[in-house]
């Protein structure tokens, strides 16, 4: 340790004695330095606060109806693009800066300034959405104009990206709806003329095929046993009808057509009755009398049609063209034509079901395959109707998140602070300048006097002539006074202060200059 501060004491030492460069250097740096700074031109620096409130009314209310956005993540992301190109040449064309630049390379120089130029901080909180636009200009008018455009595209952006995205939206959902649309047409089409070609296998109301051919059986053995009875009816009827005939007198009971009985002769009777004991109270012109005559003469007729008829069939079946007149043979001959009737119209169904259980065995085979396609054909269906619906309500939910954004905005930003003017300079800083030009000169001064006390060395103790020689030194003698060194040593010292005092005093003149410029000039251009 001893060791190291006798060294560090010889540099001094060497450094002192050579101290005429830092005289040299201090007077060739500094004042050219402090010369520099103090014209260095003012700079002007605006800012604007701005505070973005998140916090809308209308969150809470059109929860869940419209489509919810992280305001702040937003906000975040417009922080980070503002100072991009497309930004940063909107500002250049708003404050007229774009026509100060002659060439294309001065222009990408301005935007590059630009961009390191304007600062946008957030406020220390973490939920307090302040923000504070700032930028230097020597002209304290163009660094308002500059943050007064940065504020301005910053809440614009803020705002239109909200408008752009909800468009961009509308415009894919539209899109992909008439798409889905498109496609739904489509698969309804397929899925009609699907059914269209295998309705009578299908499911419907009344089950698939497999419960369509258990009914259509079912039917065809009712049918079956109804025909059984019908026929077996008609049988025993016939039966009846020959052993009354063989039973009946050559000579016919029929008399005329009154004679037979037909099945409108009680409410003939009835009515009748009732048209004679209207009569004894009312006239002809009486409703009643009317309704009921109209009823009567409607009974006649159909009684006269179901005579001719009965007269039409006998005389078809019987080969002597004389009918009975005996109602109990009237009502067999018309009880075994109603049941010949109902046993060829049985049949006709009967036939019409036989083929209709025949056809579906037929086809039991391809049952399989149609199945799959339908399912096929209905997933798909019901994938793309859903899809459609979704589209539709998302289309809905998009409409009235617009319509919200229109009304009012989910951001509203409140100017804190408006930019301004600058009535003073904030920059330079042009006393730390001039003190960090005067060490600067300094150091170089002192880092020249020891490179030179180390290419030139001199001897300054007697430690030092040991190290160098190895031979010990036992004593030391002081020169005479009458050489004059020490007097030229004091000279030395004398001229190296006075140096440095004229300079200080000269750098105490600079920063009163940078500090009260328009009060030093003053007397000045009085004098001039």
């Amino acid at each position: 340790m001893q060791e190291l501060l006798e060294q560090a004491l010889d540099y001094l030492k060497g450094i002192w004695l050579k101290r005429r460069y830092i005289m040299i250097s201090t007077w060739l740096i500094c004042p050219l330095l402090w010369i520099v700074i103090v014209n260095l031109d003012d700079i002007y620096e605006s800012e604007a606060r701005v505070y973005a409130d998140t916090q809308s009314i209308l969150g809470p209310l059109l929860k869940g109806l419209t489509v919810e956005t992280n305001t702040d993540r937003q906000i975040q992301l417009m922080v980070r693009t503002l100072l991009s190109r497309p930004n940063i040449e909107r500002i250049t064309r708003m404050t007229d800066l774009d026509i100060q630049v002659a060439t294309p390379q001065e222009y990408e120089e301005l935007v590059d300034d630009l961009k390191e130029d304007i600062t946008i901080k957030k406020s220390a909180g973490r939920r307090d959405n302040i923000f504070t636009i700032s930028y230097q200009h020597k002209d304290p008018q163009m660094a308002k104009n500059v943050v007064q455009s940065a504020l301005t595209v910053f809440i614009e952006n803020t705002l239109g990206e909200n408008r752009s995205d909800t468009d961009t939206a509308g415009k894919f959902l539209d899109t992909q709806i008439k798409e889905y649309e498109n496609r739904l047409l489509s698969d309804e089409a397929k899925l009609t003329n699907f059914k269209q070609k295998y309705s009578n296998v299908l499911p419907d109301q009344y089950g698939g095929y497999y419960n369509k051919l258990r009914i259509a059986k079912e039917q065809l053995k009712a049918i079956e046993l109804n025909l059984s009875e019908t026929e077996s009816q008609l049988a025993n009827s016939r039966a009846q009808l020959s052993s009354t005939n063989s039973e009946e007198s050559a000579q016919s009971n029929i008399k005329d057509s009154n004679t037979i009985v037909t099945s409108y002769d009680d409410r003939i009777n009835e009515l009748q009755t009732l048209l004679d004991s209207l009569l004894l109270k009312y006239t002809e012109r009486h409703p009643d009398v009317k309704e009921a005559q109209n009823r009567l003469n409607l009974l006649l007729t159909q009684k006269e049609k179901e005579i001719q008829d009965y007269l039409s069939a006998r005389s078809a079946n019987d080969s002597t063209q004389k009918i009975s007149q005996n109602p109990v043979i009237q009502n067999l001959q018309i009880q075994i034509n109603q049941l010949e009737n109902q046993v060829a119209s049985i049949k006709v169904r009967r036939d019409n079901y036989e083929k209709e259980v025949e056809g579906l065995e037929n086809k039991i085979h391809i049952l399989p395959e149609i199945e799959a396609e339908l399912t096929a054909l209905n997933r798909g269906y019901n994938i793309t109707k859903k899809k459609y619906e979704e589209l539709l309500s998302r289309k809905e939910t998009a409409q009235l998140a617009k319509q919200a954004d229109e009304t009012t905005s989910k951001i509203n930003f409140r100017i804190i602070d408006p930019p301004r003017a600058p009535a003073e300079p904030t920059g330079p800083k042009r006393i730390l300048f001039l003190l960090a030009s005067t060490i600067i000169g300094i150091s170089v001064g002192v880092g020249l006097s020891f490179l030179f006390s180390q290419i030139n060395p001199v001897v300054t103790s007697r430690n030092q002539i040991t190290k160098e020689t190895g031979i010990p030194v036992f004593g030391v003698v002081s020169a005479a006074e009458n050489l004059g060194l020490q007097k030229w040593h004091r000279k030395k010292t004398f001229v190296f202060i006075a140096s440095n005092t004229v300079l200080l005093i000269l750098l105490a003149c600079f920063i009163i200059y940078s500090i009260f410029p328009e009060q030093v000039m003053a007397p000045l251009k009085g004098m001039l």
